[in-house]
């Protein structure tokens, strides 16, 4: 992609020269050809050919921005979790009663 940029700005140079050294040409003409023949279309071609990178960059900062604040909740959450909450219970059966106390008193209203 490059060496077509390269090669597409070295005759608009080639271009610009011979537009500033003919004898009817001016330097203003030759500035205004390199602008207008080479560096404005090159610029818009560089551009619309980068979007895919620029798609692809965008997605990795996003993903891993996703995995550093997944990797922080889970770590948090491993901290703040009570003993009993951090190993699996590997016994199958059911809790007779409430752990640590999780479950709120139910009350009547006066």
């Amino acid at each position: 992609m490059y060496l077509v940029v390269i090669a597409w700005l070295y005759v608009t140079v080639l271009m610009a020269v011979a537009e500033a050294t003919a004898i009817n040409g001016t330097v203003l003409g030759a500035i205004v050809t390199f602008v207008l023949y080479g560096l404005l279309p090159m610029s818009i071609v560089i551009y619309i050919l980068g979007t895919p990178g620029r798609k692809r960059a965008l997605r990795a900062r996003e993903q891993a921005a996703a995995a550093q604040a997944d990797q922080a909740m889970h770590a948090a959450q491993a901290a703040d979790a009570p003993a009993s909450a951090r190993q699996p219970d590997a016994g199958g059966h059911a809790p007779a009663t409430a752990e640590d106390g999780v479950v709120a008193p139910v009350r009547k209203e006066p």
